[in-house]
Formats: C-alpha cells, sequence, structure tokens
C-alpha cells in the first residue's frame, strides 16, 4: 500500500467507499473493496441538484434556451413563490441552497424542456454516460459509487469541439463556468452549485452530517468522491482531511470564502 492510500484510507475513515481519479480511469480507490459494492444503490442526498438539476440547466444554456442572467418570469413560466421579483437562473445556481430556490430552478428546467427533470436527466445525461443505476425512486434521486466516478471523469475529459458543445451530456464551457467565483465580493464565495475549496479544488456535499461527496480539481486534472461508511452517521473524520489527502494540503491562507470542509 502506497503512502498516499494509506493517507486516504485514515481520513476517509473506516468502512468509507472513496476513490481518486482523472478523465482516464480511477487511479486510487479503497483497498480491498468487492466490485459489488462499487455498484450498490446509494441514496444521493445533497448530490441530487448536482447530478440532475445542473446538468440539465448546462445543456439548456448551451442550446441557447436559458440565459442566466434573464428573469425566471421571462421565460413564461410561474413565479416562484417567496422569490423577490426579477430573481435569475445565476441568483438561484450561486444562493440556493434552500428548497425554495431548488424548486424554482427545477420547475423552469421542466418548463424549458417540456418533460419532466428525471426523463430529462435520463435521456440527456445519464443514460449517454452509462450511468444505468442513477435514477429517482419515487422523489430521492438513488445512484451507484461507480455511476459517481463516470459523472466526475466526463467533467474533466477532453474539451468540447464545436460539434460535440450542445450535444454533450455536461458541456465542458459549462464545467468551466460554474467552476469559478460567481459571487464577486459577496461570502461565501459559490460558483455555479459547486463551492471553492483551498488549492483550486471545487466541491460538493451536504452541508453537515454524513453523505456522498465529491471533490473536482481541474487545476490537477483529479476528481475524488467519499460515500462515508453506515456507521460513520454525522462522527466520521472532517471531509477536510480527506481533501487533503486526495488534492494535498491547504496554503496556509485559504483564498477568502473558500469552503476548507
Amino acid at each position: 500500500m502506497t503512502p498516499q492510500i494509506e493517507a486516504l484510507e485514515r481520513a476517509a475513515g473506516p468502512a468509507a467507499l472513496w476513490a481518486v481519479g482523472s478523465a482516464d480511469a480511477v487511479h486510487a480507490a479503497r483497498p480491498g473493496t468487492p466490485e459489488d459494492d462499487w455498484e450498490a444503490p446509494l441514496d444521493a442526498g445533497a448530490l441530487t441538484p448536482l447530478l440532475a438539476l445542473w446538468p440539465v440547466i448546462g445543456g439548456l444554456v448551451a442550446r441557447g434556451e436559458l440565459t442566466l442572467h434573464t428573469p425566471l418570469t421571462a421565460y413564461g413560466a410561474p413565479a416562484p413563490a417567496g422569490l423577490p421579483d426579477g430573481t435569475t437562473t445565476h441568483h438561484l445556481l450561486t444562493r440556493g441552497d434552500g428548497p425554495a430556490p431548488l424548486d424554482a430552478l427545477t420547475r423552469l428546467a421542466e418548463h424549458l424542456a417540456g418533460t419532466p427533470l428525471a426523463d430529462c436527466a435520463r435521456t440527456r445525461v445519464w443514460g449517454p454516460l452509462g450511468m444505468a443505476r442513477t435514477h429517482y425512486a419515487g422523489t430521492a434521486l438513488r445512484t451507484c459509487p461507480a455511476d459517481l466516478a463516470r459523472f466526475l471523469r466526463h467533467l474533466l475529459a477532453a474539451e468540447d469541439t464545436p460539434q460535440d458543445t450542445a450535444d454533450r451530456p455536461v458541456p465542458r464551457s459549462w464545467t468551466a463556468e460554474s467552476l469559478r467565483i460567481r459571487t464577486g465580493e459577496l461570502t461565501p464565495s459559490r460558483g455555479l452549485l459547486w463551492h471553492p475549496a483551498p488549492a483550486g479544488v471545487w466541491t460538493h456535499h451536504p452541508p453537515s452530517g454524513s453523505g456522498p461527496a465529491v471533490w473536482i480539481s481541474p487545476r490537477q486534472s483529479r476528481w475524488a468522491l467519499l460515500v462515508p461508511g453506515p456507521a460513520d452517521a454525522g462522527s466520521g473524520p472532517p471531509r477536510a482531511a480527506f481533501r487533503e489527502a486526495a488534492f494535498g494540503p491547504a496554503p496556509a491562507r485559504a483564498a477568502r470564502g473558500a469552503d476548507v470542509r
């Protein structure tokens, strides 16, 4: 076992599933994990907006059907209840941590796509990427570690060509636009549904407690995922320890507004 894998094992905690890779492959994973465990279903939890809503919105933007700074009401969708007049997709993607903003984005995406979000994500994103075990079970999104790895590998894949930008499951331009600070001087800093972490890493994870978490770094061409073990609910090692083992320690002074978890 290499020193890095030992560090990842210690940081992940007992019984956790984890993996680190690039666009080409999974380069390291929890030693001894049965292959069946990587296909075992899990509740996507707080990753649901990332796996379903974020790529569908990106496809609408790439096809010119949606503009981030246009008020939602301009698209003929019902005015979102409880949100200020003039609310835009950009507002919701950068500050949409609660259910109301995500519900408004879902209704907008379904209005523009003309189909339920689950169907749109399945045909435009999960199916083309081979994410066969990712699906909605009622209102809950189910996925598996192997599908999470497929999704993250795709985000680091080669640049789009003019011919395939709009048809790519997640357009590379959308990933690039999402993984940069979109909130100016406001704190905490945010991208488009992604949170910045130190050293050029971006993360999407549950706001608290346990649950699957993912990280990506275009600068290092690396991704990582962590699925805590059943016994780690709310008490496992901090996610920051795993991120540092996967991507390297944070600088002495992290960027202002960076998510250090």
